[in-house]
């Protein structure tokens, strides 16, 4: 649906439109990911390293929270950031799946014997807890947004892109258990499988679709810098440590 035309209100505009990064966006990330790649004995790229990354690209600020949906700033708008293990060819993925919470009936409605109630009433009461958090984060921002990291399993290949993060009605969806006893989520209108709670634990999943405007980025691999190099290189010796106590046996 269109925004509607107002004559005395100024409309506030987002930083950049969605999955149109800044221009040295990808330069960025290329030099952060090769830095990680040469100085890490093991590469691995994290959820805390990934929304710095982001941060970094987009000029923003790193503000990590509990809530997870407004880890990154930059004026109006906040991100929370995902990052996952993409299938065997990146390229050609269409779906992701993003672990989007703890959201607990038993918690925050008291709800005992989950697994023997009505599937759709423990459904909607999963969805509407995540409701009540993106409604808390429109509060006090007008533009809400997840940016996923598709990471390839050798670290070569990511996808990255962006989507609004949103509410949803839960009349648009049914629910059921499945044979782990872990409830699902579908999409009446095309039968789709949109959710998956684990009443163990109370982890939220959300099936999210990968548009065609996502960036593909490959990155050569560097040369690894082994420890010793980097150490002669910041002229490290012993006046960079004190001893303050000295338990040392002689």
């Amino acid at each position: 649906m269109r925004a509607p035309r107002l004559r005395t209100v100024n409309k506030a505009v987002a930083p950049f439109d969605l999955n149109k990064f800044p221009t040295k966006f990808i330069d960025t990330f290329a030099k952060e990911i090769v830095y990680i790649m040469a100085t890490k004995s093991s590469m691995s790229l994290e959820g805390t390293e990934w929304e710095q990354i982001f941060a970094k690209c987009i000029g923003a600020e790193w503000k990590p929270s509990n809530v997870g949906l407004d880890d990154i700033v930059l004026d109006n708008c906040c991100w929370g950031a995902k990052t996952v293990f993409g299938t065997n060819n990146i390229k050609k993925q269409k779906t992701v799946r993003l672990i989007s919470g703890r959201n607990s009936p038993i918690y925050s409605y008291g709800v005992d014997n989950i697994t023997s109630e009505n599937p759709n009433e423990i459904g909607k009461l999963v969805l509407d807890i995540w409701n009540e958090r993106v409604s808390a984060m429109r509060q006090i921002y007008k533009f809400v947004r997840t940016v996923v990291l598709v990471k390839s399993k050798d670290y070569s290949d990511y996808l990255i892109f962006e989507f609004d993060t949103i509410r949803y009605d839960p009349e648009l969806y049914y629910f059921k258990w499945n044979v782990r006893m872990n409830l699902e989520g579908y999409e009446k209108a095309s039968g789709k499988h949109k959710f998956t709670w684990q009443p163990s634990g109370s982890q939220f999943t959300i099936i999210e679709n990968i548009p065609n405007k996502r960036l593909h980025i490959s990155i050569k691999k560097p040369q690894k810098i082994d420890k010793e190099t980097i150490l002669k290189a910041i002229n490290f010796d012993s006046s960079w440590y004190q001893i303050v106590s000295d338990h040392i046996e002689k």
